[in-house]
Parts: structure tokens; C-alpha cells; sequence
């Protein structure tokens, strides 16, 4: 994970993963070249950066100033495929690594102790990747979740079935302060944080699919103001388009990660 946890002004102290349990804390993409990664999405999404405490491998991206995403150059060091990861926040990386282990998901990376915090990258059972975090959380954190420049969704095999696996990991639904309300609307598991939705849950994807949009994943969404204006300038900046509407898009970069951009208007 890779963010900046200094304090806002005015602040006397950053959140942390003590006091918020379980709800995505942050986004983050694992890059193979740092430049080109800035390049196309400061042309996409208008995005701005700046260095970041993890050191010289890893940036935050600025949207109007406030941080939104990390970007971490770290997919050849690791031996990982290029793509963004939702984080979620955890009270004990070492528990939270067990519990998955304990529930037929597996460990990619990590434990691993940085200055704010420890954090580790995670496959469920269906093999979606997902990351948690121990530790500060990105000055301003209340804000950015509030202003949610960043969603997250899960495409999986069966919605209740990883509700069941999340919550018992992230501690869901436990009635914990600063833990997460899970409902049921319809087909879809519905996350909240602090009355706020944060991430939703639904069930039709296919593991053994060979397109990797239709297996198991964690979806990052970022909001914009034109939906069409970024698909083109994905196109125009060695990107492509996956699947396209005035409300939403399917993006890839150059490196191979898939987001979506989706209308402030419907978010």
C-alpha cells in the first residue's frame, strides 16, 4: 500500500486502522514503469502526482489536490501481473492473513512492514486479489471515502458465498466500532461504512473463464465528470476500451490494468 499519512492541517492525529475495521481504505496499482503509468493516467483521468514516504518506487495520485490512488512500481520486484488492488483495513495483518489461509485463500505477498503500517496482497478462494492494511490511513481518509473518488466492486462466482468469506476475514457485520454493515438488495451484497456505500458484492463471474474480465476480480471505479472524454483519451494515450456507455466505461491502460470510469451523475 503505498499513501501519505501525514496530517492534515488543522488534524491532530491520522486515522487508523484501530478505528475503521474492514471498509476499503484505499486503491492501489502495481506498475512496472512509473512514468509511462503518470503519463497515461494524468492524460485519462487529469490525475497529478506526488512522491510518497514508501520511498522512491511509489506515488500518490492527486485528483483536485486530494490524494485518490497510490501507484506502486513493484510488479517486476514481485513477479505480479500489472493491476489496480482495493486495500481494506484491518485491525492485525497477521490475523487477517490466517483467517483467509484458513478459508482456502492464499498469500501473495506479506506480510510486509512499512513506516506507517503492515500490509499484504491476498487471493480469496475464487482468486479475486485483494489487499489489507495495518496501520495510518491517508490523511483526509474520512474525506476521501466520503467524497468516494474510488468504488470498488467484486465480480464473483457466488455474492453470498464471498459476503460470508470477506466477513469472516474483515470482521463484517460483527457490530464492532468503526466495523462495516453488510445488507442484501436484491442479487447484490451492499457494503457500508459509516452509513456511507463503499463496496458491493455480485454474484456471475466464471474462475475458469479465459476472458479475465468475466472471472472472479475486484473492480476499481473511479468518478468523472465525462465518461466519453476519458475512453478517447485512453484510446489516443495507448490504452483501449472494453466495453463503453455515456454512464460508464471499461478501460485498460498500456500495461494490461483494467478500471472503470463511471459518471459522477450515477455514482
Amino acid at each position: 500500500m503505498n499513501h501519505d499519512t501525514t496530517p492534515a492541517a488543522g488534524t491532530t492525529e491520522a486515522v487508523t486502522t484501530h478505528s475503521v475495521s474492514g471498509a476499503p481504505c484505499w486503491v492501489s496499482l502495481t506498475s512496472r514503469d512509473l512514468k509511462a503509468t503518470e503519463e497515461f493516467y494524468g492524460a485519462v483521468l487529469g490525475w497529478t502526482w506526488r512522491g510518497a514516504r514508501l520511498g522512491e518506487r511509489f506515488r500518490v495520485a492527486l485528483a483536485d489536490g486530494a490524494p485518490v490512488a497510490g501507484i506502486a512500481a513493484m510488479a517486476g520486484m514481485w513477479q505480479m501481473a500489472v493491476a489496480w488492488t482495493p486495500y481494506f483495513a484491518v485491525a492485525s495483518a497477521d490475523v487477517a492473513v490466517a483467517r483467509v489461509q484458513e478459508r482456502g485463500g492464499t498469500t501473495a505477498v506479506g506480510p510486509i512492514s512499512f513506516q506507517p503500517g503492515r500490509g499484504a496482497l491476498l487471493a480469496d478462494r475464487d482468486g479475486a486479489t485483494f489487499g489489507i492494511w495495518e496501520g495510518d490511513l491517508p490523511s483526509n481518509w474520512e474525506s476521501w471515502r466520503r467524497a468516494a473518488p474510488a468504488f470498488v466492486r467484486l465480480h464473483t462466482r457466488d455474492a453470498f458465498d464471498s459476503a460470508i468469506f470477506y466477513g469472516q476475514v474483515l470482521d463484517w457485520a460483527s457490530g464492532k466500532p468503526g466495523g462495516c454493515e453488510v445488507d442484501y438488495e436484491g442479487d447484490e451484497v451492499v457494503l457500508r461504512s459509516g452509513g456511507d456505500i463503499v463496496a458491493r458484492i455480485e454474484s456471475g463471474a466464471v474462475e475458469s473463464a479465459p476472458d479475465p474480465t468475466i472471472r472472479p476480480h475486484w473492480q476499481v471505479h473511479f468518478a468523472v465528470s465525462d465518461v466519453t472524454a476519458c475512453a478517447r483519451a485512453a484510446e489516443l494515450h495507448g490504452g483501449s476500451v472494453l466495453r463503453e456507455s455515456p454512464e460508464e466505461a471499461v478501460l485498460r491502460d498500456p500495461d494490461g490494468a483494467q478500471f472503470t470510469v463511471t459518471s459522477r451523475r450515477t455514482r
